[in-house]
């Protein structure tokens, strides 16, 4: 309890920080963040394509998959064209939910971690630029996070780009083009604009580390020259 007081005691609201590159590219990596893992984790499409059986009407075949993306688990049903067996069931092919799976981890974190700055930034500036032990730490976590946002987006950009051939109409239709025609190409736009948002979250977070950095006392002069007022010696 005495904590919570204490918390509850030394917050103080500023806005003033907002007015500030530190403050106010916290918050656009915060709303960009938002946007990188709610793009991708709450994705699901689904491919098409046509199977015409000789004297039948054409059926549709629909493949639904989604985040994480485990395609090989994702079935669906094709028609055979045969009387005694009518459908079979077949399976997407591909796993490639560890890179979606990353990429949204650190957008998750990311955003708490941007939650949590900007409380610091907003009711305990005072604190935060006490010391420097509070800038130090901002800026070794946010050089970490400019790292993983590159690793994560280059990964998760590869990864979609093999979404898109696995799910493709025309690479499904391989198994029967005899009697098989690609239908529609998923909307994958959304998947397009998460891999657009985690390389704008690089480049926030790495543009941010040199606000951080000059909040440190590597950029401030630990020891700034006397003054007349403190018994300096004044210069020639």
């Amino acid at each position: 309890m005495d904590i919570v007081q204490k918390l509850v005691s030394g917050f103080s609201l500023d806005l003033g920080p907002l007015k500030e590159p530190l403050g106010f590219i916290r918050v656009l990596e915060w709303v960009f963040t938002i946007f990188a893992f709610a793009t991708t984790g709450g994705y699901s499409g689904t491919t098409h394509f046509t199977v015409e059986c000789p004297g039948k009407t054409p059926e549709v075949v629909n493949a639904d998959f989604g985040y994480p993306f485990r395609l090989s688990g994702n079935s669906y049903m094709v028609p055979t064209c045969n009387q005694t067996v009518p459908t079979s069931e077949s399976f997407l092919q591909g796993n490639f939910s560890s890179s979606a799976e990353f990429f949204v981890s650190v957008g998750v974190f990311g955003f708490l971690y941007c939650t949590a700055t900007l409380i610091l930034y907003l009711g305990y500036q005072n604190t935060y630029r006490q010391t420097s032990r509070g800038p130090v730490i901002d800026l070794v976590v946010t050089a970490i996070f400019a790292f993983l946002w590159l690793v994560s987006s280059s990964a998760w950009g590869k990864g979609l780009t093999d979404v898109k051939w696995a799910t493709n109409p025309t690479h499904l239709v391989e198994r029967c083009p005899s009697m098989c025609k690609p239908g529609d190409y998923p909307s994958m736009g959304r998947l397009n604009a998460s891999v657009i948002f985690g390389f704008l979250n690089l480049i926030l977070w790495a543009g941010n580390c040199w606000f951080i950095y000059k909040e440190t006392p590597f950029h401030k002069d630990p020891n700034p020259p006397a003054t007349m007022e403190e018994g300096g010696v004044p210069g020639p």
